[in-house]
Protein backbone atom coordinates (compact mmCIF):
# COMPACT_ATOMS: atom_id res chain seq x y z
CA UNK A 1 0.00 0.00 0.00
CA UNK A 2 1.78 3.19 -1.34
CA UNK A 3 -1.04 5.76 -1.42
CA UNK A 4 -3.95 7.19 0.60
CA UNK A 5 -5.73 10.21 1.97
CA UNK A 6 -8.82 11.54 4.43
CA UNK A 7 -11.72 12.33 3.16
CA UNK A 8 -15.26 13.67 4.41
CA UNK A 9 -18.28 11.60 3.52
CA UNK A 10 -21.38 13.15 1.79
CA UNK A 11 -23.69 10.22 0.99
CA UNK A 12 -24.87 8.60 -1.51
CA UNK A 13 -26.19 9.14 -5.46
CA UNK A 14 -26.35 7.16 -8.19
CA UNK A 15 -24.57 7.54 -11.74
CA UNK A 16 -25.24 6.42 -15.45
CA UNK A 17 -22.36 4.08 -17.18
CA UNK A 18 -21.65 4.31 -21.09
CA UNK A 19 -24.12 1.40 -21.33
CA UNK A 20 -26.99 3.53 -19.49
CA UNK A 21 -26.65 0.57 -16.18
CA UNK A 22 -27.16 2.61 -13.03
CA UNK A 23 -24.21 2.27 -10.84
CA UNK A 24 -24.98 3.19 -6.99
CA UNK A 25 -21.72 5.84 -5.33
CA UNK A 26 -20.96 7.48 -2.42
CA UNK A 27 -19.25 10.81 -2.92
CA UNK A 28 -16.23 11.89 -0.67
CA UNK A 29 -15.39 15.31 -0.48
CA UNK A 30 -11.41 15.27 -0.68
CA UNK A 31 -10.18 18.79 0.55
CA UNK A 32 -6.33 19.13 0.04
CA UNK A 33 -3.86 17.48 2.82
CA UNK A 34 -1.00 18.40 4.39
CA UNK A 35 1.86 15.97 5.35
CA UNK A 36 2.86 17.43 8.56
CA UNK A 37 5.43 15.21 9.47
CA UNK A 38 6.99 11.93 8.01
CA UNK A 39 7.64 8.98 10.20
CA UNK A 40 10.86 6.43 9.10
CA UNK A 41 11.95 2.67 9.97
CA UNK A 42 14.83 4.46 10.94
CA UNK A 43 13.28 7.23 13.40
CA UNK A 44 10.18 5.69 14.48
CA UNK A 45 10.29 1.88 14.04
CA UNK A 46 7.84 2.32 11.00
CA UNK A 47 7.02 4.00 7.85
CA UNK A 48 4.08 6.62 8.11
CA UNK A 49 2.68 10.01 7.04
CA UNK A 50 1.06 12.18 9.37
CA UNK A 51 -1.84 13.85 7.52
CA UNK A 52 -3.36 17.19 8.01
CA UNK A 53 -7.01 18.02 6.60
CA UNK A 54 -9.92 20.69 6.96
CA UNK A 55 -9.19 24.19 7.09
CA UNK A 56 -9.36 26.06 10.69
CA UNK A 57 -9.18 29.03 12.17
CA UNK A 58 -6.14 29.83 14.77
CA UNK A 59 -8.53 30.19 17.96
CA UNK A 60 -10.02 26.81 17.46
CA UNK A 61 -6.67 25.13 17.59
CA UNK A 62 -5.53 23.78 20.73
CA UNK A 63 -1.84 24.62 22.33
CA UNK A 64 -0.20 21.13 21.48
CA UNK A 65 -1.81 20.99 17.58
CA UNK A 66 -0.89 24.03 17.06
CA UNK A 67 2.42 23.96 17.85
CA UNK A 68 3.19 21.06 15.74
CA UNK A 69 1.69 23.60 12.81
CA UNK A 70 4.21 26.04 13.92
CA UNK A 71 7.29 24.15 14.03
CA UNK A 72 6.80 23.43 10.31
CA UNK A 73 5.08 26.67 9.04
CA UNK A 74 1.66 25.49 7.74
CA UNK A 75 -1.46 26.83 7.75
CA UNK A 76 -3.91 25.20 10.39
CA UNK A 77 -5.88 21.72 9.68
CA UNK A 78 -8.75 20.52 11.67
CA UNK A 79 -7.48 17.08 11.98
CA UNK A 80 -4.28 15.25 11.71
CA UNK A 81 -4.27 11.79 11.06
CA UNK A 82 -1.30 9.31 10.73
CA UNK A 83 -1.16 6.79 7.39
CA UNK A 84 0.68 3.84 7.28
CA UNK A 85 2.71 3.14 4.08
CA UNK A 86 4.69 0.75 2.88
CA UNK A 87 7.60 3.52 1.55
CA UNK A 88 7.48 7.33 2.08
CA UNK A 89 10.62 8.41 0.24
CA UNK A 90 8.16 10.08 -2.10
CA UNK A 91 6.44 11.87 0.28
CA UNK A 92 7.63 15.57 2.11
CA UNK A 93 6.65 17.83 4.87
CA UNK A 94 4.54 20.54 3.57
CA UNK A 95 3.27 18.45 0.11
CA UNK A 96 -0.22 18.56 -0.83
CA UNK A 97 -2.19 15.64 -1.28
CA UNK A 98 -5.15 15.82 -3.28
CA UNK A 99 -8.11 13.99 -4.78
CA UNK A 100 -5.94 13.05 -7.93
CA UNK A 101 -3.68 10.77 -6.48
CA UNK A 102 -6.38 8.36 -6.87
CA UNK A 103 -7.47 7.40 -10.70
CA UNK A 104 -11.10 5.95 -11.76
CA UNK A 105 -10.82 2.51 -12.07
CA UNK A 106 -8.35 1.67 -8.94
CA UNK A 107 -9.66 -0.60 -6.12
CA UNK A 108 -9.20 1.13 -2.61
CA UNK A 109 -10.14 0.23 1.00
CA UNK A 110 -12.38 2.69 3.13
CA UNK A 111 -12.14 3.00 6.67
CA UNK A 112 -14.61 4.72 9.13
CA UNK A 113 -16.58 4.81 12.19
CA UNK A 114 -19.95 3.16 11.58
CA UNK A 115 -22.98 4.66 12.79
CA UNK A 116 -24.26 4.26 16.30
CA UNK A 117 -27.42 2.53 17.33
CA UNK A 118 -27.80 2.98 20.79
CA UNK A 119 -28.63 0.47 23.40
CA UNK A 120 -29.68 -3.10 21.43
CA UNK A 121 -31.23 -6.04 22.61
CA UNK A 122 -30.22 -9.21 20.86
CA UNK A 123 -32.66 -9.28 17.26
CA UNK A 124 -31.53 -5.94 16.43
CA UNK A 125 -27.69 -6.90 17.42
CA UNK A 126 -27.23 -10.29 16.60
CA UNK A 127 -29.70 -10.92 14.18
CA UNK A 128 -31.42 -13.69 16.51
CA UNK A 129 -34.90 -15.04 16.09
CA UNK A 130 -38.08 -13.72 17.82
CA UNK A 131 -39.21 -16.30 20.05
CA UNK A 132 -42.93 -17.37 20.69
CA UNK A 133 -45.87 -14.99 19.98
CA UNK A 134 -48.26 -15.99 22.05
CA UNK A 135 -50.00 -13.77 25.02
CA UNK A 136 -48.61 -16.13 27.30
CA UNK A 137 -45.12 -17.18 25.91
CA UNK A 138 -43.66 -14.16 28.03
CA UNK A 139 -40.70 -14.44 26.03
CA UNK A 140 -40.86 -12.76 22.47
CA UNK A 141 -37.65 -10.89 22.49
CA UNK A 142 -35.44 -12.18 25.41
CA UNK A 143 -31.98 -13.17 24.87
CA UNK A 144 -32.29 -17.00 25.45
CA UNK A 145 -31.41 -19.04 28.26
CA UNK A 146 -28.17 -17.64 31.08
CA UNK A 147 -26.24 -20.65 31.60
CA UNK A 148 -26.81 -24.05 33.37
CA UNK A 149 -28.48 -24.87 36.30
CA UNK A 150 -25.81 -27.00 38.04
CA UNK A 151 -21.83 -26.51 37.79
CA UNK A 152 -20.27 -23.51 36.95
CA UNK A 153 -23.82 -22.33 37.42
CA UNK A 154 -22.57 -19.06 35.22
CA UNK A 155 -22.60 -17.30 32.18
CA UNK A 156 -19.96 -18.34 30.00
CA UNK A 157 -18.24 -15.38 28.31
CA UNK A 158 -18.84 -14.35 24.87
CA UNK A 159 -22.67 -14.53 25.26
CA UNK A 160 -24.42 -12.53 22.86
CA UNK A 161 -26.78 -10.22 25.00
CA UNK A 162 -28.25 -6.38 24.17
CA UNK A 163 -25.79 -3.66 24.54
CA UNK A 164 -24.15 -1.11 22.47
CA UNK A 165 -24.92 -1.60 18.91
CA UNK A 166 -22.60 0.36 16.24
CA UNK A 167 -20.24 2.99 16.30
CA UNK A 168 -17.22 1.05 15.80
CA UNK A 169 -13.91 1.09 13.39
CA UNK A 170 -14.90 -0.48 10.29
CA UNK A 171 -13.10 -1.27 7.08
CA UNK A 172 -14.91 -2.18 4.05
CA UNK A 173 -12.25 -3.53 1.26
CA UNK A 174 -12.12 -3.71 -2.58
CA UNK A 175 -13.94 -0.89 -3.20
CA UNK A 176 -14.08 0.35 -6.95
CA UNK A 177 -13.33 4.05 -7.78
CA UNK A 178 -15.84 4.83 -10.56
CA UNK A 179 -14.85 8.91 -10.93
CA UNK A 180 -12.34 11.68 -9.55
CA UNK A 181 -13.31 15.02 -10.00
CA UNK A 182 -11.10 17.22 -9.34
CA UNK A 183 -13.88 20.60 -10.15
CA UNK A 184 -15.50 19.53 -6.93
CA UNK A 185 -12.71 17.72 -5.37
CA UNK A 186 -15.08 14.59 -4.89
CA UNK A 187 -14.25 11.22 -5.29
CA UNK A 188 -17.32 8.84 -6.55
CA UNK A 189 -16.88 5.20 -5.01
CA UNK A 190 -18.97 2.08 -5.77
CA UNK A 191 -20.89 1.19 -2.71
CA UNK A 192 -21.59 2.16 0.29
CA UNK A 193 -19.04 2.94 2.71
CA UNK A 194 -19.14 3.07 6.53
CA UNK A 195 -20.02 5.71 8.66
CA UNK A 196 -22.59 8.94 8.77
CA UNK A 197 -22.92 11.87 6.47
CA UNK A 198 -19.88 14.47 7.35
CA UNK A 199 -17.89 11.62 8.71
CA UNK A 200 -14.08 11.52 8.32
CA UNK A 201 -12.63 8.18 6.25
CA UNK A 202 -9.68 6.93 4.80
CA UNK A 203 -9.11 6.28 1.34
CA UNK A 204 -6.66 3.66 1.21
CA UNK A 205 -5.14 1.80 -1.98
CA UNK A 206 -6.06 -1.74 -1.21
CA UNK A 207 -3.41 -4.71 -1.03
CA UNK A 208 -4.53 -6.32 -4.26
CA UNK A 209 -4.59 -3.28 -6.39
CA UNK A 210 -0.62 -2.94 -5.57
CA UNK A 211 0.30 -6.46 -5.88
CA UNK A 212 -1.00 -6.22 -9.56
CA UNK A 213 0.96 -2.99 -10.19
CA UNK A 214 4.31 -4.35 -8.82
CA UNK A 215 3.83 -7.77 -10.95
CA UNK A 216 3.81 -5.68 -14.01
Amino acid sequence: MKKGIYGKKLGMTQIFDQDGLVIPVTVVEVEPSLVLRKKTVETDGYNAIVLATGEVKEKQMNKPNKGQFDKVKLSYRKYIKELRLDDVENYNVGDELKADIFEAGELVDVQGVSKGKGFQGVIKRHGQHIGPKGHGSMYHRRPGSMGPTSSPGRVFPGKKLPGQTGKNTTTVQNLQIVKVDMDKNVILIKGSIPGYKNSLVRIKETARTAVTKSAK
